[in-house]
C-alpha cells in the first residue's frame, strides 16, 4: 500500500523584526527601515522592510553599505526579548495544527499536516488559517508555501511574498521545479551558481540534462543532491526535534583588540556567558569539544578546537594563542564555544581519582 502524499507547509513571517517594530510604532511604516547594528561600529543589517529592499538592501549587509545605498534609511537596534515573545505566540499557533513542527528561526518553520484533522484535512486551508491567526494575534503578516515536500514548500512560500500563499500540487511539482533558476536550490551559493552558469546550467531543467555521474564529477557528493532537487525530489522528514551541535558566545569589538594579551584578558567574561548558555540548555553532560573562534581586522577568520568536557579558561587561552599566531594581527571578533555529542559523554574514571579501597 502506497504511503499518502505528504502535505508540507513552510510558513515564514514577512521581514519579522522590522514588522514587529512597525507594529509597535506605526509611524515607521512606509519609510525605509532596517533592524541592525550601528554603521560606526561595523554593524550589519539583521532584516529590513520592503521599502528598504527596493534600494538593494538585504540581511547580513554591512550597515554602512546600506546607508550608502539609502541615505534616508532608519536603522534601529534589535529588541530580542520583544521578538522572542512574538515568536512564542507564532510557534503556539503552529503547534495547534500538528506536533510535527520544525522551527528554522524565531518565526519560520516547516509543518507536516499530512495527518492533521483540522480544516477538513486541507493543507491550503490550514495555511490560510495560520496566516490569519498570526495577523490577528501577533499583528504581523506571514507568507506560506504548500507542497508535497520541504524543498518545494520553502520555494513556494517566497513566491507571493509579502502576505501571500502559494500551492504546488503533486502533479505540478515537475513543471514548477523545471523552470527554477539553479541559485534557488538549497546549498547553491554564489560561487556554485556562477560555476553552474559557466557550464550552461541556468535552470533545474538544464540540470536534468546531465546524468548523475556527470553531476558528481563536477560537484562531488553534492551532485547526487542536485540530481534529486532538480527533479523536485526531497524525502527529508519534518523533524520537530532539532539537534543542537554546539553552543557558543561571541563579541565584536570596537576598536579592534590590539594583541594576544588583550584578547586573553577578554576570555573570562566570554566564558561566563558561555557557561550560562550551557546551563540554560542543560547541555553540561553532552560536551565533547571546546573551541575558540577569531575574526581578525582584515576579516580573515579561524577556529581552533580540541577535546574537552567542560569550559576551561586555561584551555581556551591555549586555543586562542594557537589561533592568534596564524595571523598575529588585531582582532575584531572573539568567540568561545563547545561542541556537543549526540549522547551523554561519560568520562573514563581515572585510577588515582578513585578513593582507596584497601
Amino acid at each position: 500500500m502506497n504511503a499518502p502524499v505528504r502535505k508540507i507547509i513552510h510558513c515564514d513571517c514577512d521581514c519579522f523584526y522590522a514588522s514587529v517594530e512597525m507594529r509597535d510604532d506605526p509611524s515607521l511604516r512606509g519609510r525605509p527601515l532596517a533592524v541592525g547594528g550601528r554603521h560606526d561600529q561595523r554593524g550589519v543589517i539583521a532584516t529590513c522592510n520592503y521599502e528598504a529592499r527596493r534600494y538593494g538592501i538585504h540581511s547580513a549587509m554591512a550597515t554602512a553599505q546600506a546607508i550608502k545605498l539609502c541615505p534616508d534609511l532608519l536603522v534601529i537596534p534589535p529588541n530580542m526579548e520583544k521578538y522572542r515573545i512574538a515568536s512564542r505566540q507564532i510557534m503556539e499557533i503552529y503547534q495547534d495544527y500538528t506536533e510535527l513542527v520544525e522551527p528554522l528561526s524565531l518565526d519560520e518553520a516547516y509543518l507536516d499536516v499530512t495527518a492533521s484533522p483540522h480544516c477538513k484535512g486541507s493543507a491550503t486551508l490550514i495555511a490560510q488559517e495560520i496566516r490569519r491567526r498570526i495577523f490577528e494575534t501577533v499583528g504581523i503578516t506571514a507568507s506560506a508555501g504548500v507542497a508535497p515536500n520541504k524543498f518545494v514548500a520553502k520555494i513556494a512560500s517566497d513566491w507571493n511574498k509579502p502576505d501571500g500563499l502559494f500551492l504546488v500540487r503533486p502533479d505540478e511539482v515537475d513543471a514548477f521545479v523545471a523552470v527554477l533558476p539553479v541559485k534557488k536550490l538549497h546549498g547553491v551559493g554564489k560561487v556554485t551558481a556562477a560555476k553552474m552558469n559557466r557550464l550552461g546550467l541556468d535552470t533545474c531543467g538544464d540540470l536534468r540534462q546531465w546524468p548523475i555521474a556527470k553531476l558528481q564529477e563536477h560537484f562531488g557528493s553534492f551532485g547526487t543532491r542536485l540530481y534529486e532537487l532538480s527533479r523536485g525530489i526531497d524525502h527529508r522528514d519534518v523533524n520537530p526535534v532539532r539537534e543542537r551541535k554546539s553552543i557558543s558566545t561571541e563579541e565584536t569589538y570596537t576598536p579592534d583588540v590590539p594583541d594576544l594579551a588583550a584578547c586573553v584578558a577578554l576570555l573570562p567574561e566570554l566564558m561566563e556567558h558561555l557557561q550560562g548558555r550551557i546551563k540554560r540548555n542543560g547541555a553540561e553532560r553532552f560536551i565533547n569539544k571546546l573551541f575558540v573562534k577569531i575574526k581578525f581586522s582584515d576579516f580573515q577568520q579561524t577556529t581552533v578546537e580540541c577535546v574537552g568536557y567542560a569550559p576551561n579558561l586555561e584551555i581556551f587561552a591555549r586555543l586562542l594563542e594557537t589561533g592568534w599566531l596564524r595571523a598575529s594581527r588585531p582582532v575584531r571578533l572573539l568567540g568561545v564555544g563547545v561542541r556537543l555529542s549526540d549522547t551523554e559523554v561519560v568520562e573514563q574514571l581515572k585510577l588515582f581519582d578513585e578513593p582507596a579501597t584497601h
